[in-house]
């Protein structure tokens, strides 16, 4: 397995302009593949926005969602993997032959659909269904894994390494939102606005328990717990009416942060991934030493998921 240049990327999106937002990935890819990078991996929903569809009808969803591998968003993405040689990794809205929605995630190259991931715990919309099973993929020879959201909820990092992945893509849209935890809530769209010619304000918004501090809580040790790379993606800038504030980064095996995006700008960071770091890392003792037969019945016991009860209202993500 050879050493793999990855790109994290961060940028603003614009609500619904598939299009635009197309011709960014289009850009950063470009940039990226002439940096020598083998791949770039963008948020959420990176192709279509992500939070004004908390507003949208299902018609509505239906018009924005696409159909995967053979929609227009996936194909583009397809087109520019192929003429940059990179694998790209973006987010859209899915709808599948019965109408059905989800919140997907792909993986392309130069030779078309690699993978494919729906959003297992989907709450922007409440027409969305949930995804119901694991990515596992490869790319040069690394196991790789997808998770939203998700990886909040640690049992499906877990699952995934178990899996095998090595490299586990979280593509968010999160942080700068109200949440029950200390320090939590918006930030303010003027300090956006004043970015160029006061950008301390901003800046101590962003990296504050609002957005970073709160980030570093968990990040790093669902990398460590479980000796991955984990692949951070999240906008910049407004999302809709909420701001955002990037951070994306990739953190090594050992909890480390290797690349981190911290420009205003859309912007992209790369880490090289080496194949030694998943074995020396600790999480890999941990995950051997493991003895699932005092727990097993504990993690897999039935219980009442809240998801639809606390994920549907957007001011709870966390």
């Amino acid at each position: 397995m050879k050493n793999l240049k990855i790109a994290t990327a961060q940028f603003e999106n614009k609500s619904g302009d598939k299009s635009y937002n197309l011709s960014v990935i289009e850009k950063l890819s470009q940039k990226a593949s002439l940096k020598g990078c083998d791949v770039i991996s963008f948020h959420e929903c990176s192709i279509t926005g992500y939070t004004f569809a908390r507003n949208l009808s299902k018609e509505q969803m239906l018009d924005l969602a696409e159909l995967i591998p053979n929609g227009e968003s996936t194909q583009k993405l397809i087109e520019i993997a192929k003429k940059n040689n990179i694998v790209i990794l973006a987010g859209l809205f899915e709808k599948d032959k019965n109408d059905n929605l989800f919140k997907a995630y792909v993986c392309v190259d130069k030779n078309g659909l690699v993978a494919k991931y729906r959003k297992l715990h989907p709450f922007i919309n409440p027409y969305l269904t949930p995804g119901n099973e694991y990515c596992i993929f490869e790319i040069d020879g690394w196991k790789c894994g997808i998770l939203i959201y998700d990886n909040n909820i640690i049992e499906n990092v877990r699952a995934t390494k178990l899996l095998g992945a090595d490299i586990i893509f979280m593509p968010h849209v999160t942080m700068c939102t109200p949440s029950t935890r200390p320090g939590a809530g918006f930030v303010s769209p003027q300090l956006w606005e004043n970015r160029e010619t006061d950008p301390t304000p901003l800046r101590l918004e962003f990296d504050g328990m609002k957005g970073r501090d709160w980030l570093m809580k968990w990040l790093p040790a669902r990398a460590y717990d479980n000796a991955i790379y984990a692949i951070f993606s999240n906008p910049i800038g407004m999302d809709d009416d909420q701001l955002k504030n990037g951070c994306s980064m990739i953190i090594d095996p050992f909890g480390d942060i290797v690349a981190e995006c911290r420009s205003f700008e859309d912007s992209f960071a790369t880490a090289i991934l080496t194949p030694e770091k998943c074995v020396k890392a600790g999480g890999s003792r941990y995950i051997k030493a493991r003895r699932p037969v005092l727990y097993k019945n504990i993690i897999g016991q039935d219980h009442q998921s809240e998801q639809n009860v606390v994920w549907l209202n957007i001011d709870e993500k966390s």
